[in-house]
């Protein structure tokens, strides 16, 4: 596999598809911070790190709408690639659906939302869109 943190968002993108509750996905260290930005912007319902195998294991549990039955994440995408990779500064930090969306990005302090970064003042690579 070239590219696991799209194969995170892929994951997640066909759970949500077929409606699925709970989805697992093999662990790393990044995927495991992705998922924690995730929980705490309220984009899934719950998340486990187990370690079963050599690498692990992350369930996360997909948060629904319980009356019209939509996922809470409608649009995942991968910005930043292996092949082509997208740095921003800290004063052209993305905004997603005019602040309605998160754009994580990896700075030199950890995974962090656009927001954080913006309250931070720092730069960093574009990870994903999420909205």
């Amino acid at each position: 596999m070239t590219d696991p943190i799209a194969d995170y968002l892929t994951r997640l993108r066909n759970a949500l598809k077929a409606n699925h509750r709970v989805v697992e996905i093999p662990a790393s260290n990044m995927k495991k911070e992705l998922t924690k930005v995730l929980y705490n912007k309220g984009y899934i319902q719950s998340y486990k790190f187990e370690d079963v195998a050599p690498q692990g294991v992350i369930k996360v549990a997909l948060k629904y709408n319980p009356v019209t039955k939509q996922p809470a994440m409608i649009h995942l995408e991968r910005v930043s690639t292996p092949g082509l990779r997208k740095y921003v500064k800290s004063n052209a930090l993305p905004r997603v659906l005019n602040g309605l969306g998160i754009a994580i990005l990896s700075t030199s302090r950890g995974i962090m939302t656009d927001k954080e970064a913006r309250e931070q003042n720092i730069g960093g690579e574009v990870i994903c869109y999420i909205y």
